[in-house]
C-alpha cells in the first residue's frame, strides 16, 4: 500500500508573490474552485496579515471551499495568528502554517534574535496558533542555510508544542537533490518526535532544480510537497505542481506515494492561472506547455503514429489535453451558459452580473461563431473589475493605421464617471491608444511588459492582452481580451490603471 503525498498548492499565497501576479477576491476565489476540482489536499489561500483584502479573500475561500483544507500562512507574531486564525475560522478544515528563520544570516541580519529566542518565538508561535485549529503547520525559514543540530532542535520544540507538519523549506533555491534528500533524511532520523507528524518540503527554483529536490525529499521521507500551478512564484517561482504530480505518477515504480490530484484539471488550472496572473506559460514547459505533447520530428512522429510509448511517457488526455469542443453559440440560452460556466467552475455572484456576462457573451458570438470553454474564461475575466471600482473605462476607440503614415488614434474615457476624450499618435495603432490614454490619466507609471495571446486558434480568436504596469513600487498586471487587439490592449491598460488606483493587497513580507 503506498503512502499518501500530500499537495500543498501555495499558487494563492506564494504564487501571488510574483511581481505583478497579485490577484484580486474573485480571482483568488475562481482559482481556489479549480483547486478544489482537481482535489488539492491544502489550498494556501494567502498572508491575512498582509492586507484586509487578503484577509478577506482567505475568509471567502474558507467559507465556500469544502473538499480541501484551507490554509494561511502567519510570521511567529501574535497577531498574525491571531488574524490567520480568524480568516480561517469558516473553513470545514483550516490550517495555520507559521514561520520563522533559522539560518545565521537571517537571525543575525533580519530578525536579530539568538538561537534561543527563535526558538521561544516559534513554540510560542505553535501554542498560539492551537488556540483556533489543531491543524498548525512549522516551517523553518531558510532551512537550507541552517545548522542541522539547531535545525532538529527548532522542529523538536516546535512538534512538543503541537505542530502537526513540519516543512523544510529551501527558501532561496539553493541546494541539490543528493544534498537535500540527505537533509530530510536526518532530520527524520534525529528529530524526537519525528514519526508523530508528517515531513514537507517547499523548494524554490533559484537554480532549476525545485522539482527535483522536491521529489528527492520524498524518496527521503517527506510526505507533503509544497507546490504552485505552473511553477508560479517569486523570483525564479517553486515547485510546479503539475510536474511534481505527474512524475510520481509515472514513475510509480520509483516513488513509494501516490496523490488524489485528478491529473485531468491540471491543463485547465494552469490555463486559468495563466490567464488571471498574466505570466504566459512557454511552449515548452513540462505538462502543460503547447509543445509538451507536439513531435515535429519525422522520426518521432512516425513512432507516435505507430505506437504512443514510442516517445510519450504520459497521455496527453491524462492531464486535461484535449480537443476544444464547441460548447456553445449564438442561438444558445441564458441556462445553457451559465451551465457551462458552473462546469468551469465559475459561479457569478448575483444576477445582475450573469446578465452582463451573458450579454458579453452574445457580442461575442457576433464576432466569431465557435465559443470555447477558453473564452468564457477570457470573458468572465475581462468582467472582474466591479463597475464601482471602474474609475477608467473605455467608451469608444478610433484608430487609423495605414502604410506609410503615421498611427493615430482617437478614444473616449469615463474617468470617475466623466467623460473625456483624447487623441495620440504612436509607432503602431496600440502605442498610439495607449499614449491617448496617458494623456487623460497622466498616471506617471511604467510599462514593463506588453504581451499578446491568441486564446484558441482561428484568424477569428480573441487575442488576450496582458499589460504590466509599476508606479511607486507597485507592480500591476492588466488583462483584456478581444476579438480587435487594439480593443484587449486598451481594456488591459485601463484594467492595469484601474488596479493602481484601488490597491486591494499588500506584499507580504516574509516567505518561506
Amino acid at each position: 500500500m503506498k503512502d499518501h503525498l500530500v499537495i500543498f498548492d501555495t499558487t494563492l499565497r506564494d504564487g501571488e508573490q510574483s511581481p505583478g501576479a497579485s490577484m484580486t477576491r474573485e480571482e483568488k476565489l475562481r482559482v481556489a474552485r479549480q483547486l478544489e476540482r482537481m482535489q488539492v489536499d491544502v489550498i494556501e489561500a494567502g498572508f491575512a496579515a498582509a492586507s484586509p483584502g487578503d484577509f478577506e479573500a482567505i475568509r471567502s475561500i474558507a467559507r465556500v471551499i469544502k473538499g480541501a483544507t484551507v490554509c494561511s500562512l502567519a510570521r511567529s507574531s501574535e497577531n498574525d495568528i491571531r488574524r490567520a486564525g480568524e480568516a480561517i475560522a469558516p473553513a470545514a478544515s483550516g490550517r495555520i502554517h507559521t514561520f520563522i528563520a533559522t539560518s545565521p544570516i537571517h537571525m543575525e541580519k533580519k530578525l536579530r534574535m539568538t538561537p534561543d529566542q527563535v526558538v521561544d518565538a516559534a513554540v510560542r508561535a505553535v501554542r498560539w496558533a492551537r488556540e483556533y485549529t489543531d491543524d498548525v503547520e512549522f516551517s523553518a525559514e531558510d532551512a537550507v542555510r541552517s545548522d542541522v543540530d539547531f535545525l532538529c532542535r527548532v522542529f523538536a520544540a516546535a512538534i512538543e508544542a503541537g505542530a502537526r507538519t513540519i516543512n523544510v523549506p529551501d527558501t532561496v533555491g539553493y541546494s541539490v537533490p543528493s544534498v537535500w534528500g540527505e537533509l530530510i533524511r536526518t532530520l527524520i532520523e534525529r528529530v524526537p518526535g519525528a514519526d508523530q507528524v508528517v515531513w514537507s518540503t517547499h523548494c524554490h527554483n533559484d537554480l532549476g532544480m525545485a522539482v527535483a529536490n522536491s521529489l528527492s525529499a520524498v524518496l527521503a521521507g517527506a510526505r507533503q510537497v509544497e507546490c504552485t500551478i505552473n511553477g508560479l512564484g517569486e523570483r525564479a517561482g517553486n515547485a510546479s505542481l503539475e510536474e511534481v504530480v505527474m512524475a510520481v505518477r509515472t514513475r510509480s515504480d520509483i516513488f513509494p506515494v501516490r496523490t488524489r490530484i485528478d491529473a485531468t484539471q491540471i491543463v485547465p488550472a494552469s490555463k486559468l492561472v495563466s490567464q488571471i496572473t498574466g505570466y504566459p506559460v512557454q511552449p515548452n514547459k513540462a505538462v502543460v506547455g503547447a509543445n509538451a505533447f507536439a513531435h515535429e520530428s519525422g522520426i518521432h512522429q512516425d513512432g507516435v503514429l505507430k505506437h504512443r510509448e514510442t516517445y510519450e511517457i504520459m497521455r496527453a488526455e491524462d492531464v486535461g489535453w484535449a480537443q476544444n469542443k464547441l460548447v456553445l453559440g449564438k442561438h444558445s440560452g441564458r441556462n445553457a451558459f451559465k451551465s457551462r460556466l458552473s462546469a468551469l467552475g465559475i459561479i457569478l455572484e448575483s444576477e445582475e452580473s450573469l446578465n452582463t456576462a451573458f450579454a458579453r457573451f452574445k457580442e461575442l458570438a457576433d464576432k466569431k461563431h465557435e465559443i470555447f470553454d477558453e473564452d468564457l474564461q477570457a470573458l468572465v475575466s475581462d468582467e472582474e473589475l466591479a463597475p464601482a471600482s471602474e474609475h477608467y473605462k473605455l467608451v469608444y476607440s478610433h484608430v487609423c493605421s495605414e502604410t506609410g503614415e503615421t498611427p493615430a488614434a482617437n478614444v473616449t474615457l469615463t474617468v470617475g464617471g466623466c467623460e473625456k476624450k483624447a487623441s495620440g499618435i504612436g509607432s503602431g495603432p496600440v502605442d498610439a491608444t495607449f499614449k491617448a490614454i496617458e494623456s487623460i490619466a497622466a498616471s506617471g507609471t511604467e510599462l514593463l511588459l506588453y504581451s499578446v495571446n491568441a486564446i484558441t486558434t482561428g484568424t477569428d480568436a480573441q487575442g488576450e492582452v496582458t499589460v504590466r504596469l509599476a508606479r511607486g513600487g507597485r507592480i500591476v498586471n492588466g488583462n483584456g481580451a478581444d476579438t480587435d487587439i487594439v480593443i484587449a490592449s486598451a481594456k488591459a491598460y485601463l484594467n492595469a490603471l484601474n488596479k493602481l488606483q484601488f490597491p486591494d493587497r499588500v506584499d507580504p513580507q516574509g516567505d518561506v
